[in-house]
């Protein structure tokens, strides 16, 4: 009924068709994305039909993304539900935004058993226009700092593969410099950043590279997610250079975003001085997403 396997590189012309079907804002309905982090949870895939099916498991329970891609959602929900009883396990819906959920409360809340919603992966959503001009009181900061970088010679450059090994380097060193870089999730990330370089072109991702005094202080890698929001995947840069972070961002927005209408900077994961850095960026919203739990499959939808 499904089956699922590990994404594989040759899947990308599929996986783009359904996802540009649904065209999801959440940064997880990226091709990208999905190879990049496969590690974290041991993610597999299949295809149902029209939907792009993103699927975890532990003893317990079956998570599934919800799907992209287009169809009758209620009959793919019951399949689903039927794999899940046939392993013995729960089935969880993840990434469900607000407007799913209304959907599918009002379709089949009788069978919905729980609703957990988690904060910490939200996704930051900013006005692109926002994050391009910098204008009025609340960006004054970030004004005040991109100017003061700017004192010093310094050039962005669109990423391109002759600065490959140098923005590696540079991430790489970054990455060896923190506490806990050989924790799990740390080792995970450096697998996904990898990933993006190793695949640039052919994941059509788009990037920029900072420099101060001729040296690197910034890298960032990101795409356009859906029709009108461009995700940024990667922002590296350092923090004890005073106005690379905001500049990275602001000129990163400039060169991608100015036909578009927002820009996703992705969760906070929980992570204090992450969840700071957003916010400091005022987004207009956050993407919310719950995780619901269903009845077993004798429900009937």
């Amino acid at each position: 009924m499904f089956d699922f396997r590990e994404i594989e590189l040759s899947d990308k012309p599929w996986i783009d068709e359904l996802l540009s079907k649904s065209d999801f804002m959440g940064c997880e309905y990226s091709f990208a994305n999905n190879v990049a982090w496969r590690r974290l949870s041991d993610s597999v895939i299949s295809r149902y039909k029209n939907f792009y099916l993103i699927s975890t498991q532990n003893k317990n329970s079956v998570y599934l993304t919800y799907p992209a891609g287009e169809g009758d959602i209620l009959e793919l929900i019951s399949e689903f539900n039927k794999y899940c009883e046939s392993l013995g396990k729960r089935f969880i819906l993840t990434s469900v935004t607000t407007k799913n959920l209304e959907l599918l409360k009002e379709k089949i809340g009788d069978s919905i058993v729980d609703v957990k919603s988690n904060p910490d992966f939200y996704d930051y959503i900013y006005n692109a226009d926002d994050l391009i001009n910098l204008k009025g009181k609340k960006y004054h900061s970030k004004r005040n700092h991109i100017s003061n970088f700017k004192k010093l010679p310094w050039e962005y450059k669109e990423l391109s593969v002759d600065l490959f090994d140098d923005c590696i380097r540079f991430v790489t060193e970054a990455y060896n410099k923190k506490s806990g870089a050989d924790d799990f999730s740390a080792v995970v990330e450096q697998f996904a950043i990898n990933t993006f370089f190793n695949n640039y072109e052919y994941f059509n991702l788009v990037g920029g590279v900072l420099f101060q005094n001729d040296r690197i202080v910034g890298v960032t890698i990101g795409e356009k997610l859906n029709s009108n929001t461009l995700v940024v995947h990667i922002e590296k840069a350092l923090s004890d250079v005073n106005g690379a972070y905001p500049t990275l961002c602001n000129e990163f927005a400039k060169a991608n975003a100015i036909d578009l209408k927002y820009i996703n900077r992705e969760e906070d994961l929980g992570i204090e001085g992450l969840r700071k850095s957003k916010r400091s960026y005022h987004p207009c919203f956050q993407l919310e997403k719950h995780s619901v739990l269903f009845k077993k499959a004798n429900s009937v939808y």
